[in-house]
């Protein structure tokens, strides 16, 4: 079974960019979904970006696109989240997760987790 490990957090200013990477173990990582939650402190879980598993397909929640970039190199069992233009709205625990079942917008369909990564952008 897939292992997530997710890195590149950290703080930043408004306005600026960051890059979080989700490297994952095992062989078959060409056949999951892939996407990135983020959860505030009070709030919910929700989905920022997920990707299929060739990474021809994309989608995003409204209120980062345009801003933000999941890619995927299966080659590297690794996915990305290029973060633009931040906000303080984007403080959160980022986390990476896959799915069984292809691309997927719904957290129930995400089977592996990663532990979560800070991200920080003061207001």
């Amino acid at each position: 079974q897939v292992l997530l490990v997710e890195s590149g957090g950290g703080l930043v200013q408004a306005g600026g960019s960051l890059r979080l990477s989700c490297a994952a173990s095992g062989r078959t990582f060409g056949v999951y979904g892939m996407a990135w939650f983020r959860q505030a402190p009070g709030k919910q879980r929700e989905l920022v970006a997920s990707i299929s598993p060739g990474g021809l397909n994309t989608v995003y929640t409204d209120s980062v696109k345009g801003r933000f970039t999941i890619s995927r190199d299966n080659a590297q069992n690794t996915v990305y989240l290029q973060l633009n233009r931040l906000e303080a709205e984007e403080t959160a625990v980022y986390y990476c997760a896959a799915s069984n079942s292809g691309l997927q917008r719904a957290e129930k369909f995400y089977d592996v987790w990663g532990k979560g990564n800070q991200v920080t952008v003061p207001s």
